[in-house]
């Protein structure tokens, strides 16, 4: 991103108040970056997992390149101190601060997808997704260790759509020393899995992982 003429990395920076029309913001921008993203990390992971069916590389694959990721390692390459700097304390009448971008949920992971999107129409594809599985590799890693934590995989992929889980014990049975639990899981009032175990830990492992098949079909 620091080889990027500066034109370019202005372009993937300028939020739509700052622009005279939404075309020449970083949004079309973002949009390509993402499918750049996507498609280095995915390249790199079913390489890496020959072992793994589509739907187990697409769980790796969501976590890796979600919101909260995005947001992470754009913060680790400066993209807030870019954004301030972009903005130069030219807020004023209807645009957004550079500060105000930044605490806001959004901005930052599109943004640093955009300046990927930048990177590749100045650098090409393998130059990128060279950048590109460098930044995300510690996040990759992150997930490779913790790929079998159902219910941190299912809190990833949703949180990506803006979306929130949510768990209930839904019926219990058996002794008190000896007790089996069944847990519902929902996203956004829907049910996507139950799931039984010894403790309503393990029943929302259970259920989770349920969940994750439903929204990979």
């Amino acid at each position: 991103m620091a080889a990027l003429p500066p034109e370019a990395r202005e372009a993937a920076l300028r939020h739509s108040s700052w622009a005279s029309n939404r075309l020449e913001s970083y949004e079309r921008l973002a949009f390509l970056g993402d499918s750049v993203l996507g498609l280095a990390v995915a390249s790199s992971l079913f390489g890496e997992f020959p072992d793994l069916d589509a739907g187990e590389l697409t769980k790796i694959l969501n976590q890796a390149v979600s919101g909260p990721s995005c947001s992470k390692v754009g913060t680790e390459l400066g993209v807030p101190e870019m954004l301030i700097a972009a903005d130069s304390g030219k807020g004023g009448g209807h645009r957004t601060s550079a500060e105000d971008l930044i605490a806001a949920e959004r901005p930052l992971p599109e943004m640093t997808e955009a300046l990927i999107g930048s990177c590749f129409l100045a650098f090409g594809f393998e130059r990128t997704a060279a950048a590109v599985i460098d930044a995300f590799a510690p996040r990759m890693e992150e997930v490779r260790n913790t790929r079998t934590d159902f219910k941190s995989a299912l809190q990833e992929t949703v949180a990506a759509k803006g979306r929130q889980v949510e768990y209930e014990v839904v019926a219990t049975s058996g002794p008190a020393h000896d007790r089996t639990y069944e847990v519902m899981v929902t996203v956004e009032g829907s049910q996507l899995g139950r799931g039984t175990g010894r403790s309503k830990k393990a029943a929302g492992q259970a259920a989770a992982e349920q969940a994750l098949a439903n929204l990979d079909d």
